[in-house]
């Protein structure tokens, strides 16, 4: 269930963030956010600095991004911040990334607690190093409780391989139950996938000008309106976010039919 925003004392006055906030319908939110947050090796490099700089940089955005969207009442979140593939980086990058997460999670913890943040790691999680998997686990438990956003991070993450381990447990399922295909259909298939019992995206936002969704919640995002900027990842603040939702609100959903559905009434997902 989405909160009543409360912007009071987050958003200075005077500033872009302000400036963008009055202008939005805060009846007609997206209830999911999904965010591919790219760019940090560009943010690096323009600065002569290591790729590691730029994921570093990120951290903060994330912070921000976060709050934002609890403070708006937004039901979920969902960042993509590690991909099946980035498995294939240089050992010294991965290894650092794995850092920078466990060192986010204790450091933000009683900023997730204060805006009564769930926070949630999705994808092959069997894949993280355990210490790192370990620390994850526990700031989960310990938002568990907690009744606002829900805050995914996506983490050895890819959206065919979800569908692929969607259809295996499926498979599973059926089969204990002697069952046949027939009674496969959507609502079922979804209770599988690694975002079970949540909305589906309204909106998914791209940072760094890039027009591709790089095996993102392919399944999930059949419906979502997609809105790109070119502001690399470290540079995404709220006011971004709520850039983001304002083209949102100002698009028609029309979900495959001829009648339209106001931005921001989303699909409810499994």
């Amino acid at each position: 269930m989405q909160r009543k925003p409360d912007l009071e004392g987050f958003i200075a006055p005077g500033s872009r963030a302000a400036e963008l906030a009055v202008r939005l319908d805060l009846t007609r939110l997206p209830r999911h956010v999904a965010i591919i947050m790219d760019g940090n090796g560009r943010w690096a490099g323009a600065r002569g600095l290591p790729r590691v700089m730029g994921h570093r940089a990120g951290i903060e955005s994330v912070r921000d991004t976060v709050e934002c969207a609890a403070r708006l009442g937004l039901e979920a979140l969902t960042l993509y911040a590690f991909s099946v593939e980035n498995w294939k980086r240089p050992p010294l990058e991965v290894r650092t990334l794995m850092g920078l997460l466990q060192e986010y999670v204790h450091r933000e913890i009683q900023t997730l607690q204060k805006n009564e943040v769930r926070f949630r790691p999705m994808g092959r999680l069997q894949d993280l190093y355990p210490e790192v998997l370990r620390d994850l686990r526990w700031a989960e438990q310990e938002t568990a409780a907690n009744q606002g956003l829900l805050f995914q991070l996506a983490l050895s993450y890819g959206g065919r391989a979800e569908i692929v381990d969607a259809a295996r447990a499926l498979l599973a399922e059926l089969r204990q139950g002697g069952e046949g295909p027939e009674a496969i259909d959507e609502e079922r298939f979804a209770r599988h996938l690694y975002t079970a019992g949540v909305p589906d995206p309204d909106l998914m936002i791209r940072t760094s000008g890039e027009l591709r969704i790089s095996n993102f919640l392919l399944w999930q995002i059949a419906y979502a309106e997609i809105w790109v900027t070119e502001t690399l990842w470290p540079d995404f603040r709220r006011e971004h976010l709520i850039e983001g939702i304002l083209a949102f609100q100002a698009r028609e959903r029309r979900f495959g039919g001829i009648v339209s559905m106001p931005a921001g009434k989303g699909v409810q997902g499994a």
